[in-house]
Order: C-alpha cells, then structure tokens, then sequence
C-alpha cells in the first residue's frame, strides 16, 4: 500500500513540475514578443576615462573601485574597445590575477 501512495504522489509531482515549466516557458515567451529585455542590465562604462585612469598607473580593481563597478566589467571594456590605445598594451596583463 505505500508502494502505490509513493509512485501516486511522485506522479503528481512530476506532473506539478511540468505544469510549472509549461507556465515559465509561455510567460518568457510572452514578455519576449511584448519587447521586454530579459536578464541582468547592462552597465555603461566611460571607456575613455579607463583609458586615463589606466595612463595614471591605477590597477584594475582600483579602476573599478573608483568606478563603482566590478573589475571583469572594467578589463572588458578595455578588450572591447578598439579606440583606446593606452590600455591596449596592458590589457592582456587583465587575466592576470596579480594587477
């Protein structure tokens, strides 16, 4: 008898479950055909005033600090950004944990 009740209660679950993943699935859809831009905002960073703050000799997470945003933020900005030419140099040294 407490075979059946477990397997009857594991089957409902699973049902619950799939009723649960149909919901979210059809609700992202729905906010994505409305326009709604899904996932965490982007951040806007200045990339020229990485550029000067790295020109003065800051460290990354000291470029980040000042900014108010995270240091992975800050090292892909200055990957990205063809324009600034006086990080280039030292953006490769951005993986390195120890700058």
């Amino acid at each position: 008898m407490g075979k059946l009740v477990f397997t009857v209660l594991g089957a409902v679950a699973e049902l619950e479950r799939s009723l649960i993943i149909e919901r979210v699935r059809a609700g992202v859809r729905n906010a994505r055909a409305k326009g709604k831009r899904l996932g965490r905002p982007r951040v806007a960073v200045d990339r020229s005033q990485i550029a000067s703050l790295r020109a003065q000799g800051l460290s990354w997470a000291g470029i980040a600090e000042r900014l108010g945003v995270g240091e992975g933020t800050v090292c892909r900005a200055a990957k990205t950004s063809a324009k600034i030419t006086a990080v280039s140099l030292a953006v490769s040294r951005c993986e390195q944990a120890g700058d």
